[in-house]
């Protein structure tokens, strides 16, 4: 009974949830609206030319459910990073029976460092501390050398939704030219992050240069696939 009480409970705020955020994105936000609209997170998510040789990377694991969908579709490997110690468990509890499927507990960044991370469930980050905030200090890993030392060659598509941590992490990936080999870039850009607009717009430009943009709903998700000469 308890249990069904709690399902029902967890039911009626995602409801409540969902039905906020469509009333934020009238009010607010066109391109979060026009998102909804495209049930986006089912269809521009999901859609891409993967089978089961692909290799996916996700970059804010959070739940696990964007790794889950994209696995049962393509049977592809999966590496999920999610620095957060109570989300880590949760996914790795969820997958640990899946051999295609590999969970870290630290972030990909420009950089090694321990940061502290400010809990705000899918929205815990490192630069947004919210009033109360609980925080624990997570690990980052410089990103090109956890290629190196995974043998990676190539990403077919790489979701990046790291709460601001985006801006560093994708100059790094430019910098280094490991771009080069990650086919698809999906990405969440956040503008609570200063000068965020300057640093979005400039990294755009960057990216240009190596892929092309298929789809783009601004600061809600966007995608970028490598341009093949």
């Amino acid at each position: 009974m308890v249990r069904i009480l709690v399902q029902f409970i967890r039911k009626v705020a995602r409801y409540v949830l969902f039905h906020t955020k469509t009333f934020e994105a009238d009010k607010y936000s066109p391109a979060l609206k026009a998102w909804f609209q495209a049930n986006g997170d089912k269809t521009f998510r999901l859609n891409y030319k993967l089978d089961d040789c692909s290799i996916v990377f996700d970059l804010g694991g959070y739940e696990g459910q964007w790794a889950c969908d994209i696995y049962c579709k393509y049977r592809c490997k999966v590496f999920i990073f999610e620095p957060c110690k109570i989300f880590f468990e949760r996914i790795n509890e969820k997958f640990q029976y899946n051999s295609d499927i590999k969970v870290f507990q630290f972030g990909l960044s420009g950089k090694n460092e321990q940061v502290k991370l400010y809990l705000q469930r899918e929205g815990s980050s490192i630069h947004f501390n919210k009033k109360n905030s609980k925080s624990e200090f997570i690990d980052l890993y410089k990103a090109s050398d956890f290629f190196k030392s995974q043998e990676i060659k190539l990403i077919n598509l790489m979701k990046i939704n790291i709460e601001g941590g985006e801006y560093d992490l994708l100059d790094h990936l430019i910098e280094t030219e490991w771009v080069l080999r990650i086919v698809n870039i999906q990405i969440q850009f956040h503008n609570f992050i200063r000068d965020s607009d300057e640093k979005m717009i400039q990294i755009q430009a960057k990216l240009s240069k190596t892929h092309r943009l298929t789809y783009k709903f601004e600061y809600v998700w966007e995608n970028w696939e490598l341009q093949v000469n």
